[in-house]
């Protein structure tokens, strides 16, 4: 298990995916990851900064968005 830091870049709320951009790579997003449903709608604003936890480091379905923060 890793955790990694990135910036969101969409979120789609009717199936609480997001596409993120993880720090230190500029030219790759991640798409469809799962959002922990504990965190509110109101606070997944593109360019937030968030918190990634990879259960397998090798398969981005395999992620999870566990925080928001400024």
């Amino acid at each position: 298990m890793r955790l990694r830091r990135g910036m969101l870049r969409s979120f789609n709320s009717s199936n609480y995916t997001a596409t993120v951009q993880l720090a230190g790579s500029y030219k790759v997003y991640l798409e469809d990851i799962a959002v922990a449903r504990n965190l509110p709608v109101a606070e997944m604003v593109a360019g937030r900064k968030v918190a990634v936890i990879f259960f397998d480091e090798h398969n981005p379905k395999e992620a999870v968005v566990v925080a928001v923060y400024t």
